[in-house]
């Protein structure tokens, strides 16, 4: 008999994976451009609650869905119900080959990046990009020590995942305490110092929806509760629960972080800031701050990565159990109660993608095209499914429908041509990647 998935992931879990995969290293990355797209105080607080608004949106939508269809895969399951098999396959082979690997990889980078500050190994050696065939990166020269880091962080934490649910979410639970807490403390000591500059507003080209793009990236994640549904205690009423609390949670936070990042620093010291964290907790740490940050953002990218493991491996697993090309993939290991070789596979692609990529922008550049695009068609497909299957048991429907989908879907129209404006050739090479499926879903409906 197949092994299947069993409950065992709770509210707590479940809110756990949310936060600690939202809560990457990009609330550290992005903070003095959305500070200088905003211009004014009360605009870069308030684009950070909008951030929040439009991210709760989105959650409301796959809430929905995640209750009515509480399966492994996430969009993988939906998609195939509102489009047909051909939707799912495309969107399985997308996160394959290209959106999971890469943003595992990305947030691996963060993590190797401030790894260095911490301890380099390896100070002098750099790996070259000469004969590497594309050309924006080749020519460019990585630290030996950036690679082993981000690859070392993929594959250790492969192998805890594949070591059993169990290992792998007291792993997420604990990393997200722990950054959660490291964020709190920011925020602490930033009130109990004595203040920077006046607040004030700063002259500066960089527009709002810049802005707005960079504060949707540190959302990223709220929807990873979808992949594992079907290893949610009571998924009626947890999933809807984690989602929202997940969201919201993290929007607070955001909240506080960013006021006490403005508190010690001002408008203008946060726009100019390279290490606005950092600089944070030095005015009232000058010795130690530094290090303190270094290792809270290690912390939190290894969070990050963790989740994004953990969430990932049951989309290909997913897309395993319904497609024959991809059956390897479909296996749940009894012995540890994790889809191994899903795992595996996963991991391989994303140490591959270290190597090949070298940085976390070019990992960010290779995903970008792609994500919205299935956020958008998830998103409708609250409305299709509404009418392609009215009779369907919904144990949540959305609060204040339609308006909250048809709004998020908006939003995610104005990013998906945003990205594609900004690197057309790296959409157009996302957009090859899909078509590629194209042939291997008539391979794989050929051999079913």
């Amino acid at each position: 008999m197949q092994e299947t998935p069993k409950k065992q992931l709770s509210l707590f879990d479940s809110t756990c994976l949310i936060v600690g995969i939202i809560i990457g290293a990009g609330i550290y990355e992005v903070v003095p451009d959305v500070a200088k797209g905003a211009r004014y105080w009360w605009v870069f607080l308030g684009i950070w609650a909008v951030g929040g608004l439009i991210s709760l949106c989105g959650a409301l939508g796959y809430a929905e869905l995640a209750t009515a269809y509480p399966k492994e895969g996430g969009d993988y399951v939906y998609l195939t119900h509102s489009y047909g098999r051909w939707a799912g396959f495309l969107f399985g082979w997308l996160q394959l080959a290209v959106v999971r690997p890469g943003d595992i990889a990305g947030m691996a980078f963060i993590f190797a990046r401030y790894a260095r500050t911490l301890y380099d190994p390896f100070p002098e050696a750099m790996a070259r990009y000469d004969l590497l065939p594309f050309k924006a990166f080749a020519g460019t020269a990585v630290p030996w020590s950036h690679l082993l880091y981000a690859a070392a962080a993929v594959i250790i934490l492969t192998g805890i995942n594949i070591m059993g649910v169990s290992q792998g979410k007291w792993t997420q639970n604990l990393l997200t305490t722990v950054k959660t807490l490291g964020l709190l403390a920011i925020v602490g000591v930033a009130v109990a110092g004595p203040g920077g500059p006046p607040v004030s507003t700063i002259d500066s080209t960089a527009p709002l929806s810049l802005a707005l793009i960079l504060v949707l990236f540190t959302f990223g994640g709220w929807n990873e509760m979808a992949y594992v549904a079907a290893e949610v205690k009571n998924p009626s009423r947890n999933i809807v629960r984690a989602l929202v609390l997940g969201t919201v949670a993290v929007t607070l936070l955001y909240l506080l972080v960013n006021g006490a990042f403005l508190y010690t620093l001002g408008l203008s010291g946060v726009a100019n800031s390279n290490a606005v964290a950092a600089d944070t907790v030095s005015a009232m740490f000058p010795k130690y701050g530094a290090g303190l940050i270094s290792a809270l953002i290690c912390i939190s990218a290894l969070g990050a990565t963790n989740g994004l493991i953990f969430a990932g491996a049951r989309i290909s697993y997913a897309v395993g159990v319904e497609h024959r090309i991809f059956q390897p993939l479909g296996r749940w290991n009894a012995r540890t109660g994790t889809p191994v070789r899903a795992l595996l596979l996963q991991g391989a692609i994303a140490v591959g993608l270290i190597v090949l990529l070298g940085s976390f922008v070019n990992a960010i550049l290779y995903t970008a095209a792609a994500v919205y695009s299935f956020y958008l068609a998830t998103s409708l497909a609250v409305i299709v499914l509404r009418f392609k299957e009215p009779d369907l048991e919904r144990p949540y429907r959305v609060t204040g429908y339609p308006l909250p989908t048809i709004f998020f879907c908006v939003v995610c129209a104005f990013l998906i041509q945003s990205a594609a404006s900004y690197k057309p050739g790296v959409a157009t090479g996302a957009l090859a990647i899909l078509l590629l499926g194209l042939p291997l879903y008539w391979l794989s409906s050929r051999l079913r």
